[in-house]
């Protein structure tokens, strides 16, 4: 079976951050960064060469694929932030109605600026996802 592509490194999230985000994400970043942190109680670490992540987990799906992820975390993309999350329960869909500007797909949380969400809403978003993934996967 092939190896996950998006695998622990030794890169510096610090060089990430500053090679990727503009001038008006940096600030968001370090916000994101202190918010996960306190949510997972686990310090940030590259996860390939795009993604910050938080914490790790081992799954196994029915199909025998298994691998390794984070937590949670964030990417930097052109002009949106991304964050890793489910929110698949009806506890999560009702606290993305309140979450403010905001696009969500499978997993991934899309947004230009936090100054445009609710950032408490944020923090039990991605409390219940880190969670549900614990629940799942121990």
């Amino acid at each position: 079976m092939a190896e996950n592509k998006t695998q622990p490194t030794e890169a510096s999230v610090a060089e990430y951050i500053a090679s990727r985000a503009s001038a008006e994400q940096s600030p968001d970043c370090a916000r994101l960064t202190a918010l996960l942190k306190k949510v997972t109680k686990h310090e940030p670490r590259m996860w390939g060469p795009s993604i910050v992540g938080f914490g790790s987990y081992r799954y196994k799906y029915d199909s025998g694929r298994e691998g390794e992820s984070c937590l949670t975390g964030f990417a930097i993309r052109k002009s949106e932030l991304v964050v890793y999350l489910t929110a698949e329960s009806k506890e999560q869909a009702g606290l993305l109605t309140q979450l403010g500007k905001h696009k969500m797909g499978k997993a991934c949380l899309y947004f230009k600026r936090l100054a445009d969400l609710d950032t408490a809403v944020l923090e039990k978003l991605v409390a219940g996802s880190v969670a549900e993934i614990r629940r799942r996967h121990g």
